[in-house]
């Protein structure tokens, strides 16, 4: 946030016989603000606007060639993963299928002891 303060000089002149003197006093407290140049602030965001454009760039080129590479994975594949993925389901299925029936049906487990 850039606060620009307004800038008041008092400038005091005393006249007297023996001496003149000259007094001056600003009101605007410089030890509260630093003082920005424009000039390196401008050059700094145009640098930051440039890299993140290059960054953009760059993750558009990445993006691009990691999902063709993975569709020509996918494509080499003898099963596809949709298949694979409702075989899975079916064997899950199964599965607990068994397991609710044998708790149902109270099966006995061999105890060793």
């Amino acid at each position: 946030m850039l606060v620009l303060a307004a800038t008041a000089t008092v400038v005091v002149i005393v006249q007297r016989p023996e001496m003149v003197c000259v007094m001056s006093a600003n009101t605007q407290q410089s030890g509260n603000f630093p003082e920005f140049r424009t000039g390196p602030l401008i050059t700094g965001a145009a640098l930051v606007g440039a890299g993140a454009m290059i960054a953009l760039a760059g993750l558009a080129v990445g993006g691009s060639h990691l999902i063709s590479a993975t569709r020509r994975w996918v494509q080499a594949m003898e099963v596809p993963p949709s298949e694979v993925a409702k075989a899975k389901w079916a064997q899950a299925r199964t599965a607990a299928a068994a397991g609710t029936a044998a708790w149902r049906n109270g099966v006995p487990a061999e105890v060793n002891s």
